[in-house]
């Protein structure tokens, strides 16, 4: 056997990153519980105390993430300590698990720098998909995005670029309660910033266009929150960290013509026959 061209083994820890889901035990896919039951460590990343000890009843190998955070320190900061703490284990050779709130690759800075290193030092790395917020949110609110289609875009990111929006779709956009917050330090925006937000989705809503605040349930027990609310009224709305907005299309879609009749030609011409 020629071993010169053999693939080298990998190292001898691993990281696999899992979504939890939204609620709490209903969501976890069986191949995340297997994981998770098997690894030497397991890092939380979720959004409170009940997740997280339900996550030590399946493995009490758990450190949180929670101490990370902290009042006026950048969320940078933290997103890279939290890369660093899971890379630590990986490199003494252990079976790391990385356990993130929803889908642990939407929205999520830490599994995705974490993997990419991970494999660069020859570490085996991966991701498993969970149900996110998203997920959520078209059941809740019947949103089929195949029918007006849907874009999804983090508050800020839509303030602080020039973004194309398309008002004869659906608009979904993240983490609200930080729409315009500039430093990364705090967690939560204040009035001015959403009414700048207001202002500038006036373009192609009016003030009136009636908009949802959606927050999944994560506990069983719990109702999502689908607040209906003027979009005027946004700056003045209570906000949490779980909030999202959703706008429905406000105008129709209008047919390409051109695109019709080039089609239609094409539907026309005989069928070649080889």
């Amino acid at each position: 056997m020629d071993i010169t061209h053999s693939k080298p083994a990998a190292k001898q820890g691993s990281l696999v990153i899992v979504g939890t889901g939204i609620k709490l035990g209903a969501h976890l896919s069986p191949i995340s519980l297997s994981h998770l039951q098997k690894a030497e460590v397991v890092f939380a990343a979720v959004t409170d105390e009940i997740t997280e000890m339900w996550l030590r009843q399946i493995n009490p190998h758990v450190q949180s993430f929670a101490p990370l955070y902290a009042d006026g320190k950048s969320r940078h900061q933290t997103y890279q300590e939290m890369v660093e703490l899971m890379l630590a284990q990986v490199r003494a050779g252990k079976q790391v698990v990385g356990a993130f709130y929803g889908h642990p690759g939407v929205f999520a800075y830490a599994p995705h720098k974490s993997i990419e290193i991970a494999r660069a030092e020859g570490y085996f790395a991966h991701m498993e998909p969970g149900i996110s917020a998203a997920d959520c949110l078209h059941a809740d609110l019947g949103i089929d995005p195949g029918k007006f289609g849907c874009q999804y875009y983090e508050a800020s990111q839509v303030m602080f670029y020039q973004r194309k929006i398309d008002p004869t779709a659906y608009l979904v956009l993240w983490q609200i309660a930080l729409a315009g917050e500039q430093s990364y330090a705090q967690f939560c925006t204040g009035e001015a910033q959403l009414q700048l937000l207001v202002e500038l989705l006036s373009a192609d809503y009016l003030p009136t266009h009636q908009v949802a605040i959606y927050e999944a349930a994560s506990m069983p027990f719990e109702d999502p929150r689908m607040d209906w609310i003027a979009l005027a009224d946004l700056p003045k709305a209570r906000l949490t960290l779980r909030s999202t907005l959703v706008l429905p299309p406000s105008r129709a879609l209008t047919a390409n013509t051109a695109m019709l009749a080039a089609l239609k030609q094409l539907s026309e011409l005989p069928s070649s026959e080889g």
